[in-house]
């Protein structure tokens, strides 16, 4: 009897240690986090592109994810964010927008255990080695989007409406002056573009504001506007919606991610022209992999573009012809071997 006892004894101490070790296991899995930029988590855009990538990491992983809105869009409410992530066990947390720099810049310090990328800035204050700075060449991508809409209009006029005035929005503002400009040049086009047509809202996240600088834009004879305004520029694309369905013939331009299901009509069909897009998904992915993986190599300022297709349009738009989205795909060609350089900064543009 007493050997039995001391047999059970040892099957009950192997399984509480056997346990405790999964239990232990499971402490210490990864955790990804996010926190949203000025806007929502479904601005159908820059925000919510991001938080897609997060999810799909997670969600192959078998790893918990979660994402923080900020009480408002200071450091201290960033920070604050962040923290509170990072006293939840999250150890890799994702920064997407410019105006993290500061934030970013304090966490990576007070946090050295803690997997940082920020997206939008090269962070030229230093970039600690527990953080990966990523940029894209917007200017690319805003530059192939005005020269489909050039070539879908190819007589009119374009608008702009940014969110804030910051580098990544004034690079998709350029980008696209510089491609329409380029397809008048050189692809028979004739498209008028007014300074007074090309703002900056102040907002990403105020779609009523964006509804009205498009009703503006729309009634002074603008065809087509390109909305670089996350959930702003949502409002730009429901007044061209709108506008569309009453059987105006004007366009929106999306950005960030392919907005062509956010401008359905119901009907089938999209007010979304195109759509300027860069890979914000696939960056927040590719960063969640490689930190679960153990190869997150902080440290580094990854800059991306056309070159290394991560910046463009839609390869497929139903309001684009086979034969203009082979035209833009030549362009693409041209930008990707260098024999045209998309400058990203305003001499000679608008704002």
């Amino acid at each position: 009897m007493k050997k039995i006892l001391a047999v059970l004894l040892m099957v009950a101490l192997s399984f509480s240690v056997f346990a405790q070790g999964a239990n232990d296991g499971a402490s210490t899995q990864l955790k990804l986090g996010m926190v949203t930029d000025s806007g929502t988590i479904d601005d159908r855009s820059f925000n919510q592109g991001t938080w897609e990538g997060i999810e799909r990491a997670a969600e192959e992983l078998g790893l918990e994810c979660t994402y923080l809105r900020p009480a408002g869009t200071t450091t201290t409410d960033y920070l604050t964010a962040i923290s509170d992530l990072y006293d939840q066990g999250y150890r890799f947390i994702a920064c997407p927008g410019y105006l993290f720099v500061e934030a970013v810049t304090q966490a990576q310090q007070m946090y050295d255990d803690l997997m940082l990328i920020i997206i939008d800035d090269a962070l030229a204050s230093g970039i600690g080695d527990n953080t990966v700075a990523i940029t894209f060449r917007e200017n690319e991508a805003g530059f192939l989007a005005g020269v489909a809409t050039a070539l879908k209009l190819v007589d009119g006029e374009v608008g702009f409406v940014g969110g804030l005035e910051i580098p990544a929005v004034q690079k998709f503002n350029w980008g696209f002056q510089q491609g329409v400009k380029y397809a008048n040049e050189n692809l028979g086009t004739n498209i008028v573009m007014n300074e007074n047509n090309f703002v900056y809202s102040g907002s990403f996240a105020d779609l009523a504001l964006g509804q009205q600088l498009a009703t503006a834009m729309y009634d002074s004879g603008v065809d087509a506007i390109f909305a670089a305004a996350g959930g702003t520029g949502v409002g730009v694309i429901n007044e061209a919606k709108n506008r569309r369905l009453s059987g105006e013939d004007v366009w929106a331009i999306g950005v960030d991610v392919d907005q062509y299901s956010v401008g359905d009509m119901g009907n089938g069909e999209s007010c979304v022209l195109t759509s300027a897009m860069k890979d914000v998904a696939g960056v927040a992915y590719d960063q969640a992999v490689a930190a679960a993986n153990g190869t997150f190599q902080g440290g580094q300022h990854i800059e991306i573009g056309v070159a290394e297709s991560r910046a463009g349009i839609p390869a497929s738009n139903p309001n684009l012809t086979p034969e203009i989205e082979a035209q833009v795909a030549q362009v693409a060609e041209l930008i990707r071997n260098g024999e045209i350089t998309v400058q990203a900064t305003s001499d000679g543009l608008f704002k």
